[in-house]
């Protein structure tokens, strides 16, 4: 039986990313994105719906995002869906569902397009791919 994982998001970033290294020292970070949808409701009034996705991503391009990502900024992300499980130090068991990202490509933020002092930011947008160890293109 075949089957097929694979998620895209545009969205932005509700906080900076989180850069941090594993025992091994690959870098991997994470952040959450707001993807919102705007749709009428059944008495015609206009609704606005967010949803917030936990995004991981590892290697080199990991290292990029915390260098170049920033609150607010627009992310395109393709990935797959990822759940993990684990159990704090009081005994509890937790679960998260999370996008592993394979691609992510930064996008203009809306200042640049308004020449604002943000706007003089020199970072640069780029498209990385992954180096996600779990998906067999590891560092």
């Amino acid at each position: 039986m075949a089957s097929y994982n694979r998620v895209t998001l545009l969205g932005n970033l509700g906080q900076d990313p989180e850069l941090r290294y594993t025992q091994n020292q690959t870098p991997v970070t994470s952040f959450s994105i707001a993807t919102t949808e705007f749709r009428n409701s059944t008495d015609g009034n206009k609704q606005t719906i967010t949803d917030w996705h936990r995004v991981v991503v590892w290697g080199r391009q990991a290292e990029n995002c915390g260098k170049y990502l920033r609150k607010g900024q627009s992310v395109f992300i393709e990935g797959k869906l990822r759940t993990r499980t684990w159990e704090s130090q009081d005994g509890k068991k937790h679960r998260t569902t999370e996008v592993v990202a394979i691609l992510v490509q930064f996008m203009s933020q809306q200042n640049e397009r308004r020449g604002s002092p943000a706007a003089k930011d020199s970072r640069p947008r780029q498209d990385f791919s992954a180096n996600d160890p779990t998906l067999g293109n590891g560092q």
